[in-house]
């Protein structure tokens, strides 16, 4: 079993789904925990070595549900142990950092993405933050921390500062360029980034995620510059040539193969 508090960040983690797009968007987005689990074995097949994943209640809508997560987990531990497993907290206006945190202390997965700014809105981190991201780390919960803007990562800084070094080492970081909302992702939005986290001496194990059409351009900048990458129906369903892929699993390949042609699988 990967000890993931130590290993690096997968080059390729799929995000298969998302907390808003369903079956009328595309047939193949994965709802039930069951679709999740066979994606998950599907795109490790096809070269992504994580999967970040939301669950669904009884209409669609993205939940914090702790049976779901827990059946997701096991399943797909089943299907694929060596894939690294990602539960996402991503609040969605619907949620408050007290319910990220207890579901975080519910599932006890073996990794967790956490908006750095919707886990922290005062933007200055107590104590309580302090201890929660310690005890994350004691646990072995390894975190992906998720940068909507340039200014997160100042705030991820000011966080880090206050853990002890042995809980700081090689933070996993999402830089996310553009928004579903309409945002346009550019790969010249990849350079504040970079120039935050160098600005505030964070060693950083990095990828990228970005939307629509755009994508393309900000994996290949985010692969040129040494990132990794996060790819999948919820950042777009659009394959290099602009036609819509036809699954998940053709994501991960694509982007399998943009890291082979630069040398780094």
């Amino acid at each position: 079993m990967t000890d993931w508090m130590s290993a690096p960040l997968p080059n390729i983690m799929i995000a298969p789904n998302g907390a808003r797009k369903v079956k009328a968007d595309h047939p193949a987005i994965p709802i039930s925990v069951a679709e999740v689990a066979q994606t998950a074995l599907a795109c490790h097949k096809a070269g992504a070595g994580a999967i970040h994943f939301h669950v669904r209640d009884d209409d669609d809508k993205h939940v914090f549900d702790v049976g779901q997560y827990r059946e997701g987990l096991a399943e797909m531990g089943r299907l694929c142990p060596q894939l690294h497993l990602q539960i996402t907290t991503e609040t969605v206006g619907l949620y408050n950092p007290d319910d990220m945190r207890q579901l975080i202390r519910d599932v006890m997965p073996p990794g967790a993405s956490v908006g750095v700014s919707e886990m922290i809105p005062s933007r200055q981190p107590d104590a309580d933050d302090v201890r929660f991201y310690g005890w994350m780390a004691d646990a072995g919960i390894r975190v992906q921390h998720i940068c909507y803007a340039p200014e997160d990562v100042v705030l991820l800084g000011k966080l880090l500062a206050q853990l002890p070094a042995s809980h700081n080492h090689k933070p996993w970081c999402l830089f996310v360029l553009g928004h579903y909302t309409g945002a346009v992702s550019h790969p010249d939005l990849l350079v504040p980034f970079l120039d935050e986290v160098a600005s505030a001496g964070i060693d950083a194990d990095w990828a990228i995620c970005a939307f629509a059409t755009e994508e393309a351009a900000c994996l290949d900048a985010a692969i040129a510059a040494g990132g990794k990458v996060r790819v999948g129906f919820e950042n777009s369903m659009i394959m290099r040539d602009g036609t819509i892929a036809a699954n998940n699993e053709a994501r991960a390949s694509e982007a399998s193969q943009l890291f082979a042609a630069a040398g780094r699988l």
